[in-house]
This record gives structure tokens, sequence and C-alpha cells, in this order.
């Protein structure tokens, strides 16, 4: 059985409309697959007291991205913070730059992947309002620590706010000789009798006395030899 040209030209038409369908699927498919910017998303992270910047690739197809961030200022790149290189996964790939970012700071991240993307992420990246590192407590004021010192009396010596018990103490512990006496000092080389109160005239006393002993002495002896001589004549 023959088969006329009609029906082949029907089949023609029917496989090309199959391999039509079917190419624009594995278009449809292959673009799906293919890496494009939408993969890659940034963001601004803590590591403790230290910051990063963390960027994810979820590209199916696996391809290696360059990926580079830039530290912004007013719109232009101040400097460049770090470039390195991550392979796509479709659960999500990340990359991690250590940045010290401060808080409000403006970071754009380029990506590169050889024949298909060169591009910024879309908005760029704008961390957080407060930054990694804590800030130090505020030093005490000059005001708070004045009131904290003790005051001049406090801080005095027990022994000068004693001084005056101190003096009262000397004054009376003070030798005896040191306080005014009416009574007559002792004359320097006076004998123990002046001590006891004899005068001082008690030696030429004692002199004239034992010279009218003598005297008197000699006048009885005078007298008894003049008896004895009347006596005997």
């Amino acid at each position: 059985m023959s088969i006329s040209r009609r029906n082949a030209r029907r089949s023609v038409r029917i496989l090309g409309l199959a391999s039509a369908s079917a190419a624009l699927v594995l278009g449809v498919s292959s673009q799906a697959l293919a890496c494009n910017i939408r993969d890659f998303s940034a963001e601004a992270v803590c590591t403790g007291d230290k910051g990063q910047i963390v960027v994810t690739d979820i590209d199916a197809s696996k391809r290696t991205a360059t990926v580079t961030v830039f530290l912004e200022n007013n719109g232009a790149d101040e400097k460049q913070v770090g470039e390195k290189q991550v392979t796509g996964a479709r659960e999500g790939a990340k990359v991690s730059f250590d940045e010290d970012w401060q808080a409000n700071a403006t970071y754009r991240i380029h990506v590169k992947v050889p024949g298909l993307v060169d591009e910024d992420i879309k908005d760029n990246l704008k961390t957080p309002a407060n930054a990694c590192k804590k800030e130090d407590s505020p030093a005490p004021s000059d005001s708070a620590s004045e009131s904290a010192k003790p005051s001049p009396s406090e801080t005095k010596p027990a022994e000068e706010s004693a001084s005056p018990s101190d003096s009262a103490s000397e004054s009376a512990a003070a030798p005896a000789s040191d306080v005014p006496s009416n009574a007559p000092s002792a004359a320097i080389g006076d004998s123990n009798l002046a001590e006891t109160g004899a005068n001082s005239n008690t030696g030429l006393i004692a002199g004239v006395a034992g010279a009218l002993v003598v005297v008197g002495g000699g006048a009885v002896y005078f007298g008894m030899r003049r008896r004895g001589a009347k006596n005997g004549g």
C-alpha cells in the first residue's frame, strides 16, 4: 500500500512541529538553568565583634563566578574590600569578605561569569544601623571623680587633729623644775647645812666660839698657876 503525498506532507509537518516544540522546551530549560545576576545576593553580618560581607550564589549550573566588593562613598568607589571566586550551588554557596564595616555604610558587589554575567548585584548593600564592635563604656566625668574624692577634712592625718591634746600632754609632763617657785634656790657651792636651812654665817660663829674657848682655857690655866704660886709661898 503506497503512501500518498498528502499523508507524507502531513507526517513531515507533524515532525517539524514536534522538533520545534522540543527545541523550545530545551531553550527555555537552558535559560532557566543559565547563571544570571539574580542568583547572587549579599548581606553584612557579624562574627563576634568582627564584621563580614557575605555573598551567596544559588546558581544551579555550578558556574564559577568572580565576586568583587567595593566600599562606596558619595556614589564612588572609596576602596576595594576584596575579590574572591565562588562556585554556584542550588542550596547556595557562600563567600565571605572580612570587613570592619561601619553602621549605615554602602557596598557595591560586582559579579563576573565569563560569557554570562558581568554586572553589579542590583541595589547596593547597606549595612545595619548598629556596627559589630561594641562601644566602650564612657569614662567617669571629672565632676563625678572629684565628688568621689574625700574632702580635705576627711583626709587630714589623725596626728594633726590630735595636736592640741599632744601639746597639753607635753605641758603636763614638763619637769617640776621648769615650774616657777617662790622658795629661794640653794646657792652654788653651799654645804649640806645650807640645804637643811642654816645660813651662811655658821662658819664665822664657829670660829669665834673656838677662839673664845682657847682664850678661856688660857685664862683658867694662868689663874691656876697663880693660885698655886701663892699657896706655895
